[in-house]
């Protein structure tokens, strides 16, 4: 991803060029303020987003906390502890944030939040990266991992892996069935535009393939 394209976007969308947003931070940071969240799924450049955040001088959550809070509690919709974590600073992505019943949650918990969706060209080029990026970390030869490589990888403890490919809604037969995740990954997507669009405009940033090549667009949702 070209960082400087995405951090000058970012800073003229919390400047309130492109979205209303105040013109000082200091007037939104509050425990119970507006926040940033980039709801986009794992392999859509959250990483980039965040390492922008950083750079433009906000305070972006501590990512493996926040990973083993939904490891604890998403689960059993138990969300009061990830609110409280998210109290402590302004700037949140990945895990837990791109799970839809999430999201709507801390919608309505953090009213005059924003929130970021990042895209891929389309859900198989998404489906293409995250079995590739499993498949290096967790498979064997570079293929997708079966349920039980899930279950026994040390990727924040034992049987995390295996619970954030569980929620798409495969089996341990198939656990990165193609059409499910897919699947999955529209009716996320479609319905983090319905929760995020209303009476607020929204941030769009659509990440193409190549990083040569990345275009990034803010775009007010309708």
């Amino acid at each position: 991803m070209e960082m400087h394209r995405v951090r000058r976007k970012l800073a003229s969308m919390l400047a309130g060029e492109k979205i209303g947003w105040p013109e000082t931070r200091a007037d939104h940071w509050g425990p119970g303020g507006g926040k940033v969240f980039c709801i986009g799924r794992n392999k859509t450049g959250t990483t980039s987003l965040a390492k922008a955040f950083w750079d433009l001088g906000y305070v972006v959550g501590d990512q493996p906390t926040a990973e083993l809070l939904c490891d604890q509690h998403y689960f059993e919709r138990r969300f009061e502890p990830i609110v409280e974590y998210c109290k402590g600073a302004q700037v949140f992505q990945d895990v837990p944030f791109s799970y839809p019943h999430l999201f709507v949650h801390l919608d309505q918990t953090f009213p005059g939040s924003k929130f970021i969706l990042s895209v891929r060209d389309d859900a198989e080029q998404w489906y293409r990266s995250i079995t590739r990026f499993h498949g290096k970390l967790f498979g064997t030869d570079g293929a997708p991992p079966t349920a039980d490589q899930l279950k026994k990888a040390t990727y924040r403890r034992l049987g995390f892996a295996y619970n954030t490919v569980k929620v798409h809604g495969t089996t341990d037969e198939v656990p990165y069935d193609k059409g499910t995740m897919i699947d999955h990954s529209m009716r996320t997507t479609k319905r983090s535009r319905i929760i995020s669009g209303s009476d607020r405009p929204t941030c769009w940033l659509s990440i193409w393939p190549r990083p040569r090549t990345t275009h990034v667009s803010f775009n007010s949702s309708e």
